[in-house]
């Protein structure tokens, strides 16, 4: 399990999604290429509005993948209609072009995910049924929020986000996963940085130096969460899990101390996906394709507080 962030990072497949009659919901598309579910509280006049942003990979709006069904951003966004919160969470692009059969991987660019976060906040900024527009962002979708937050959104949340630019994420996830490949992956994006192609890394390494993602990847490092993090002068809330094996609790720290003046809350027994984990890495790996155990209710409470405050 202890790989799980890399292959997440570069991993496209079909999705699954779920959806629960049981809210007042709506499925809008906001452009051709992002479509999601919008829930509005019914006896809440003019809710506060939270955009959810998923994770790395293609990423429904539930927080989905094949395989990995665990619901996470669903339950997320259920939460919130509980405490009187509207939400829209959406399918991220790479997952309408799938299903359209028109996905090229060489063509990705992480802006195109930056490009739509900002569709959606203009989207619902225009909407006067909502008092003020959050996002939240989740792991990968923390960074693309914190950048698309900085236009006009009333408040940002975080949660899972990495502190650091991807590259030396994963060179800190090699020195526990594989050491031996760090010297040459710490090359090779150094090479990618100063030249926009890497050509001399391990096999061992292709599944993030693969010619046709290598784009995707050099646009991703051009972005350094804590550099990001102090261009916004909006409410901040910065949240991660003390069970979080994919994002440990040091990445959040250093979103923290570059914007020290962001509420900052970690959550006991929560992991990556968002569920209250008891005990061992066996119980959290499997957490992650539990359709219906719900996110951790400290979770709720703290994002709830943050925005209604």
């Amino acid at each position: 399990m202890k790989n799980t962030l890399v292959i997440f990072f570069f991993f496209f497949g079909i999705i699954a999604t779920a959806q629960n009659k049981k809210y007042n919901s709506e499925d809008l598309s906001i452009t051709p290429l992002i479509d999601g579910t919008l829930m509005v509280p019914e006896k809440t006049e003019k809710p506060p509005l939270a955009i959810i942003i998923g994770g790395s990979g293609p990423t429904d709006r539930n927080g989905n993948q094949q395989m990995v069904v665990n619901n996470s951003i669903k339950f997320l966004a259920e939460g919130l209609y509980d405490n009187n919160i509207a939400s829209f969470r959406y399918d991220k692009r790479i997952v309408k072009q799938m299903k359209m059969r028109a996905l090229n991987e060489k063509n990705i660019r992480f802006d195109d995910f930056i490009e739509d976060a900002t569709a959606v906040l203009n989207y619902f900024k225009k909407d006067e049924r909502f008092s003020k527009v959050y996002i939240i962002g989740h792991s990968q979708g923390s960074l693309v929020g914190m950048v698309a937050a900085q236009q006009a959104a009333d408040g940002f949340i975080s949660i899972a986000g990495a502190g650091q630019e991807i590259d030396d994420v994963i060179i800190d996830q090699l020195a526990n996963q594989a050491p031996g490949l760090v010297d040459n992956a710490r090359t090779s994006f150094d090479d990618l940085r100063a030249n926009g192609v890497a050509l001399n890394y391990s096999p061992g390494l292709a599944s993030i130096f693969r010619k046709e993602i290598q784009p995707f990847i050099f646009t991703w490092m051009q972005y350094d969460p804590k550099v990001e993090i102090t261009k916004l002068n909006i409410p901040v809330l910065i949240v991660n899990g003390d069970k979080d094996i994919q994002v440990q609790v040091s990445e959040a720290e250093l979103l923290k101390n570059a914007k020290p003046d962001a509420t900052y809350a970690i959550i006991e027994k929560m992991n990556h996906v968002l569920k209250e984990i008891e005990g061992n890495d066996l119980e959290n790996s499997k957490s992650y394709n539990i359709y219906n155990l719900p996110v951790a209710p400290k979770l709720i409470s703290v994002i709830s507080d943050f925005i209604k405050k």
